[in-house]
């Protein structure tokens, strides 16, 4: 089940964030407003859980929205659901709310070894925009874009 991320998601998604080589922990703050609601305003991120039976979630995704572009800051599935379609499903539900605050152009950064995640991003449309040698505290990053 795909849904908005609420406060009391907050221990689950930490943990999950803790499987992330470069974690954006603001990404989770800002999305989170410890009122149990998701924020509404334009330029607060979109995300999305993914959990099994309104249980604990198994993966997330965040992206930051801006005019007509967003940066996906984190996409991350637990390592026992990897590989069930569960980052296809976040992807999904992602872009239709971007598509709803008027991104066309969505991007994100990954690390060139990532072949996993290069693949999955590929598969999706992503194509390198850009190199960036210091992205990730002095490591190499790939910036990969697609129209919404």
């Amino acid at each position: 089940m795909i849904r908005d991320p609420v406060e009391t998601d907050r221990p689950a998604l930490l943990a999950l964030q803790s499987l992330l080589p470069e974690p954006a922990p603001e990404a989770l703050d800002a999305a989170l407003d410890g009122s149990g609601e998701v924020l509404v305003a334009t330029s607060a991120p979109v995300g999305a859980v993914a959990d099994r039976d309104r249980r604990r979630p198994i993966g997330y995704v965040f992206a930051m929205p801006g005019d007509e572009r967003a940066y996906v800051a984190e996409l991350v599935v637990a390592p026992d659901h990897r590989r069930e379609g569960v980052a296809s499903a976040l992807f999904e539900a992602l872009f239709d709310r971007l598509d709803e605050r008027g991104a066309r152009l969505v991007t994100l950064a990954v690390a060139p070894d990532n072949d996993a995640a290069l693949e999955f991003y590929e598969q999706w449309g992503f194509r390198e925009v850009d190199r960036d040698p210091e992205y990730y505290d002095g490591d190499p990053a790939l910036l990969l874009a697609r129209p919404l």
